[in-house]
C-alpha cells in the first residue's frame, strides 16, 4: 500500500487587518502546531487547508 503525503498551508489575518498566507508547506501536526501559535500571537481567521505539493495558497 503507497504511503501518500498530504501537505498543508495556512492563511490567516495578522494583528494590523493583513491577510496573510504561509511561504512553506506543513503536515497535518505541524500545521495545528502553526495555527495555535498564530492564534496565541492574536491573529485571526486563522485556517489550515490542504494543498498539492509545490502550490501555495494566496492570501
Amino acid at each position: 500500500m503507497p504511503i501518500t503525503m498530504q501537505n498543508f498551508a495556512l492563511t490567516w489575518t495578522d494583528t494590523s487587518g493583513v491577510r496573510r498566507a504561509s511561504a512553506v508547506s506543513y503536515d497535518k501536526n505541524s500545521a495545528n502546531s502553526r495555527k495555535a501559535e498564530l492564534e496565541a500571537g492574536g491573529n485571526t481567521d486563522v485556517t489550515v487547508a490542504p494543498i498539492r505539493p509545490g502550490v501555495l495558497p494566496q492570501p
